[in-house]
């Protein structure tokens, strides 16, 4: 393992402000944006420069995966780039290099001088033990493979496993990040997309592998799942993993419910994205029905997705006011 060079502060999220975090983890739609920017919005503006504009706290998100390595695309969303053991075999050399960084080093160093200078929080992803397979198998092929391909499945997550450990010492290397996402996206509204019986043999094994090298670093773990994730919540806390995000609303997710049966849960998101555009009285009951859990501690209140472009610029100024007022109520 290597030697993990520590930030100058304390970067437990829990303890670094003295108020809520004004945190967007998923930032905005482009069309968004777009109407946005022919409202007022400085046009050009980079993900941290509208964090900078709007006077909220600045996060720096890397996405680390091994098909952006020349591996071929599939031919549209949810399509197949590979359907065989054999051609997984043929294209593994074109997903993990075996020489040279994984990760953009000048990135990560200058990123890490902006989090011991200016208390920026930095955080990565890494794709998960249920996406990952999907995003090379295509998306109906996938949830056929877990009785058809089985061997292939677990191939799959074996080189995976090799890949994210690399990636995690090379970015440990240098800097402790504040936090971590796998992206999973393992449920939709009716709740999970997998068995429990599933997750433990296809996903738990590797999650073992990889969860502990994280904390050994002091990284926080969480998954990043849409849809209702109340049922899968506890097959989380067997794996090692921390915290679940982004808890959306319209999926049926409670968040008081989940911190009363996980309170040692870690959670980020849940504000309902759906009510963002409906006025102050409605802002405000949102803000409330959250604040509970929020003075408890481990939960940072973040839009449970992408803002959407029904939001205008005066919609999302109303919420920041209100945001950072309630952020102040800890």
């Amino acid at each position: 393992m290597a030697q993990v060079v520590e930030p100058a502060i304390s970067r437990d999220l829990n303890d670094l402000f003295a108020r809520l975090p004004i945190l967007e983890w998923a930032s905005w739609w482009d069309l968004t944006i777009r109407r946005w920017e022919g409202e007022g919005l400085p046009v050009g503006l980079d993900r941290q420069g509208i964090y900078r504009y709007f006077g909220m706290d600045v996060n720096y998100q890397d996405w680390i995966a091994p098909h952006k390595w020349r591996c071929p695309q599939p031919a549209l969303h949810g399509a197949p780039v590979v359907q065989t053991a054999d051609e997984y075999e043929a294209l593994r050399p074109l997903l993990y290099p075996k020489t040279g960084p994984l990760i953009d080093v000048a990135r990560w160093e200058d990123w890490a001088r902006r989090q011991r200078k200016d208390g920026d929080i930095l955080w990565f992803t890494l794709e998960g033990f249920f996406w990952y397979p999907r995003t090379l198998m295509g998306i109906e092929p996938h949830l056929y493979a877990f009785y058809d391909q089985p061997e292939l499945m677990h191939r799959m997550n074996e080189d995976l496993v090799a890949f994210n450990l690399r990636v995690i010492d090379e970015i440990c290397a240098i800097c402790r990040p504040d936090f971590m996402t796998f992206a999973e996206v393992l449920s939709y509204n009716n709740g999970p997309m997998l068995s429990e019986e599933q997750f433990d043999e296809f996903l738990l094994p590797s999650y073992q592998h990889v969860v502990p090298r994280l904390k050994g670093y002091g990284v926080r773990v969480i998954v990043d799942s849409d849809g209702n994730i109340t049922k899968p919540a506890p097959w989380f806390d067997r794996a090692g993993i921390e915290g679940i995000l982004p808890l959306e609303r319209q999926a049926g997710v409670d968040l008081n419910i989940l911190r009363e049966r996980h309170p040692k849960q870690l959670y980020v998101g849940a504000f309902d994205k759906m009510v963002m555009h409906h006025g102050e009285a409605a802002l405000r009951a949102e803000f409330e029905r959250l604040m509970p859990v929020a003075r408890q501690g481990g939960f940072v209140i973040s839009v449970d997705h992408q803002t959407p472009p029904a939001v205008s610029l005066e919609d999302y100024r109303l919420f920041l006011r209100l945001f950072n007022e309630y952020a102040m109520q800890v």
